[in-house]
């Protein structure tokens, strides 16, 4: 139906490419001038001020949930004035004792425009409705849970 292209490059910087040697700082290039430095998380001898693919992963995530969140109460007449998120990623290991995101923490918090007013369960309703129409999180294996924050 469509495709979606970056270009990722990377470049050796270092005289020795041992492991604990070796730059892991790279960019994602999504066309249009725009560009993201990238490198491996921190905890992976990253550049803590780049973007990570772990990070990378659960922003997403959490977009995917937003604009199908919005769209869907955009379809239902309820104006979104505000919306953030703070996601979290879980890197453990699993059964096999591999490193994986296991699961994903979305915390959306929404603000509606004056005079509308949701019960939490409707606010809820479409929170799953979103979850379950997202592309990617239809398409991950990792565990995605939807924690509303509530004002």
């Amino acid at each position: 139906m469509s495709e979606h292209n970056i270009t990722l490059n990377w470049e050796k910087q270092t005289e020795s490419f041992d492991y604990t040697a070796y730059n892991r700082d790279h960019t994602w290039d999504f066309g249009h001038d725009l560009v993201v430095n990238a490198s491996s998380a921190p905890e992976f001898m990253g550049t803590p001020e780049y973007a990570d693919p772990e990070r990378a992963f659960a922003a997403a995530l959490s977009s995917c949930q937003l604009l199908f969140f919005i769209a869907i109460c955009s379809k239902k007449h309820l104006t979104v004035q505000h919306y953030s998120d703070k996601a979290t990623a879980f890197l453990e290991k699993n059964d096999q004792g591999e490193l994986i995101i296991s699961k994903v923490i979305l915390r959306p918090e929404v603000v509606f425009a004056e005079g509308i007013e949701l019960s939490r369960e409707a606010l809820l309703k479409i929170h799953q409705q979103a979850h379950e129409r997202c592309f990617l999180a239809r398409s991950v294996r990792s565990e995605i849970m939807i924690e509303p924050v509530f004002n």
